[in-house]
């Protein structure tokens, strides 16, 4: 244990360094996701062949394991971001569509018929009833993927993506030496910090986000 805590004072600045960026390649990619989840899932929610269809496809890309993934994106993209990016949003899209689907099925059919007779075009009864009464089942979709994707980000050093990933990578490739295994734990360490973080700030913004009326 001391020789952890040693190696977390020296490594300090590194670490962070490290997880500044990881914690970019998340957000960024997360950012992507949500707006191609929640567009698809509004655009398919009414329409059930259509909804099963994007769903499965979004399963689909959870079954891939990711170290094929990157390498099949190598090619393609080349290394570092791009493919980090691209791989990420994929894996996130699930939860996202799913829950958006879900979350506007949910929605009570009265409320928006009273919306409806008072005069509301589909697009403002979208925006202005059904999107904030499905927003606390999107959010938390959208924590899911989050937590998903913050560790597969770490496989991303393997296409030379930004990350903590470099640090286990290069942990497990000096098995043996006397730094290894605290070079992967401190990663690993760190990975499991940035999670907790992502999911408070996620838990907080439903907080602030959600109507005191929907919020339970």
């Amino acid at each position: 244990m001391g020789s952890f805590l040693s190696y977390l004072s020296s490594r300090w600045d590194g670490l962070l360094e490290l997880a500044a960026a990881h914690a970019a390649v998340v957000f960024v990619s997360l950012l992507i996701a949500v707006a191609i989840g929640v567009t698809a899932g509004v655009l398919v929610y009414r329409r059930e062949r259509a909804a099963e269809v994007v769903l499965a496809v979004a399963s689909t890309f959870l079954t891939i394991p990711s170290f094929a993934l990157f390498g099949l994106l190598v090619p393609v993209m080349g290394l570092g971001w791009p493919p980090t990016v691209f791989a990420l949003v994929m894996y996130a899209l699930l939860p996202i569509v799913r829950n958006t689907v879900t979350g506007l099925r949910e929605v009570d059919q009265a409320i928006t018929e009273s919306a409806q007779g008072m005069g509301m075009s589909g697009r403002e009864r979208l925006l202005r009833i059904e999107l904030p009464l499905a927003w606390p089942v999107i959010l938390t979709g959208v924590r899911v993927s989050t937590l998903i994707i913050v560790g597969i980000t770490a496989v991303a050093a393997f296409v030379n993506g930004p990350g903590l990933g470099s640090d286990i990578f290069q942990g497990i490739s000096r098995i043996g030496s006397a730094v290894a295994l605290n070079q992967v734990l401190g990663a690993v360490l760190a990975i499991v910090v940035l999670a907790i973080i992502f999911d408070g700030f996620f838990a907080i913004l439903g907080k602030l986000t959600t109507s005191k009326g929907l919020d339970t």
